[in-house]
């Protein structure tokens, strides 16, 4: 900690192109190291090299280093020459005044890698189109930045989640690091240890592993700056606040005993609103593929997971999508339960409702019957486990169906940090008024538009985290935002959309775009292929390694 200290001024005022050498490094590394990094994933978390599942493992980890990377570096060239950070990202108003800029695709190798997926960014409702500029990496607009030291706690369910949350603190936030391994995951320490190797070895990071107590240490720590979580709100409050009778005690007086600035990403139940419209039999099956990979991609240990599926009651389609969704969940391949405590947490969850459980060793659960004004668990807790709900709401047309969900989703899910929106092209198009009014409304720093929120952690330019607003008092879903590489200070919200249907599916749902079927599907057969070929293509950019990552994708 003492050696960070010294070295964080010089970090902070290093010349960006050395900062570039350095980013240049963790991409090297990274590519170098990749393989060896997922076959140990695989292996902790019980699965197979072999089976499409460890894709999981490829596109959440080294793919999303080597992805935010690249485009940071992107970033890092404008500053250095001079430029606008954001020339050749379009720009715009909504008719509230709410400035937009839509940040994917922005290149052909977008279109061509992600097709059909579209992501904006919403700035906070003070941001106007000629203070932008004011709000992009506002760290490059300090003349002689102090430094900071930033203690890191890593999560231990995403791998690379705690690289992500390092680099971020660096590069766009100016500070050194030292990353704290979750004991969940500390046997990824060794490979991130050589994907900043040279940022170790010149005294800019620095590790650390073990429990609580060494938490403790570090986030008290007379040189600690600041500290970075990405966790659970009673982490979050132990470190802010303390434990026990005292914590409970400063934080209704509202009195933090640590008076750093924590940034903390803090998940939340997840919800998936089901917006009514004509569904075809091949729509329901592929929307409850959809839905179940939204829960059980990494078995449902993602903070974004989907908790709460909401379904429009009496519509013709709802009994036939949930069994569906059961289908998908009976056939889903079992997974041992790697995060502690899960099978406890589940059992729990499937106390409440009507309960289908599938699955013999490792059991996945449906939980159907909540009542949406009701003060159900499922709505209030996050479960962290391979645990689905399901509640409906009555409405007489699509406008007061979204008007109900919408106020469902702010007022009785617990967090802020992403909802999902199924809905059809048709009744999109009829209904656009509506559908914009819901995604306004949203309170979530993620919305997603027939994608999984998910999908944003993938999109380096969307901003990752919270909706604004949380106080330590009441600290919700978090404060702050990580990837985000176009460096927006003052973002409100998230916003991705993708295609309702996949392949020529599409064309016939008038969606023009020749989206496969997503990489995190847990049905999809390729996704193992897929994953690993878009690291090799991410470093050659070349065209062979794209048309592999194609065969491989449309064969999903």
């Amino acid at each position: 900690m003492e050696a960070l200290q010294e070295k964080k001024a010089t970090w902070a005022r290093l010349p960006v192109a050395t900062k570039i050498e350095y980013l240049d490094a963790i991409r090297e590394n990274t590519a170098r190291i990749a393989r060896a990094w997922t076959e140990d994933a695989v292996k902790a978390k019980g699965l197979r090299m072999d089976s499409h599942l460890a894709g999981e493992e490829w596109t959440s980890g080294p793919f999303s280093v080597l992805s935010v990377a690249r485009d940071l570096r992107t970033t890092l060239e404008r500053i250095a020459d001079g430029m606008d950070v954001l020339e050749g990202y379009p720009v715009r108003e909504l008719p509230s005044g709410q400035v937009v800029v839509d940040v994917f695709p922005n290149q052909m190798r977008d279109r061509l890698l992600f097709s059909g997926i579209e992501a904006e960014v919403r700035m906070q409702r003070d941001v106007t189109v000629d203070n932008l500029s004011d709000t992009v990496a506002t760290f490059y607009q300090e003349d002689e930045p102090e430094g900071d030291v930033c203690v890191v706690l890593a999560a231990g369910n995403i791998a690379s989640i705690a690289v992500l949350d390092v680099v971020y603190a660096m590069f766009t936030e100016g500070k050194v690091a030292i990353l704290k391994m979750n004991p969940v995951n500390d046997y990824l320490g060794t490979y991130f240890e050589q994907v900043f190797a040279e940022l170790v070895a010149d005294g800019f990071v620095a590790f650390a592993y073990g429990g609580v107590e060494v938490g403790e240490y570090l986030t008290h720590h007379p040189d600690a700056d600041s500290i970075h979580i990405t966790g659970s709100a009673a982490t979050y409050e132990a470190i802010v606040f303390g434990t026990g009778e005292e914590g409970a005690a400063a934080k209704a007086a509202g009195t933090p005993i640590n008076p750093r600035s924590v940034e903390a990403e803090l998940g939340g139940v997840g919800g998936v609103i089901v917006v009514p419209g004509a569904w075809s039999k091949r729509d329901i099956r592929h929307q409850a593929e959809h839905i179940a990979s939204m829960k059980l991609h990494n078995s449902g240990f993602n903070c974004v997971a989907a908790q709460v599926v909401v379904v429009p009651e009496g519509w013709e389609h709802t009994d036939a999508l949930l069994d569906e969704i059961r289908s998908v969940l009976a056939d889903a391949e079992d997974r041992p339960p790697y995060y502690p405590g899960a099978s406890e947490r589940a059992d729990d969850f499937a106390d409440h409702g009507s309960v289908d459980v599938f699955g013999a060793e490792y059991p996945r659960y449906l939980v159907t019957g909540l009542h949406a004004g009701a003060d159900e668990e499922a709505f209030s807790n996050e479960v962290f486990a391979p645990a689905l709900s399901v509640t409906t709401l009555a409405a007489p047309d699509v406008p007061s169906y979204l008007i109900k969900a919408v106020r469902f989703a702010n007022e009785r899910l617990a967090g802020t940090l992403g909802v999902n929106i199924l809905i059809d092209p048709k009744t999109a198009r009829r209904q656009r008024d509506a559908l914009d009014r819901a995604v306004d409304d949203l309170r979530f720093g993620t919305i997603a538009i027939n994608l999984w929120t998910g999908a944003a952690y993938f999109l380096s330019a969307c901003a990752w985290g919270a909706f604004p607003g949380h106080t330590p008092d009441d600290i919700g879903s978090g404060v702050g935002y990580v990837h985000n590489v176009l460096m927006f200070d003052k973002p409100e919200k998230s916003i991705v959309s993708g295609s309702f249907a996949p392949g020529y599916r599409a064309f016939l749902r008038g969606e023009f775009n020749s989206s496969p079927k997503p990489v995190y599907f847990i049905t999809n057969r390729q996704a193992h292929v897929v994953g690993e070929r878009l690291i090799d293509y991410d470093m050659s950019d070349s065209p062979s390694d794209l048309a592999r990552v194609a065969s491989a994708a449309v064969r999903g």
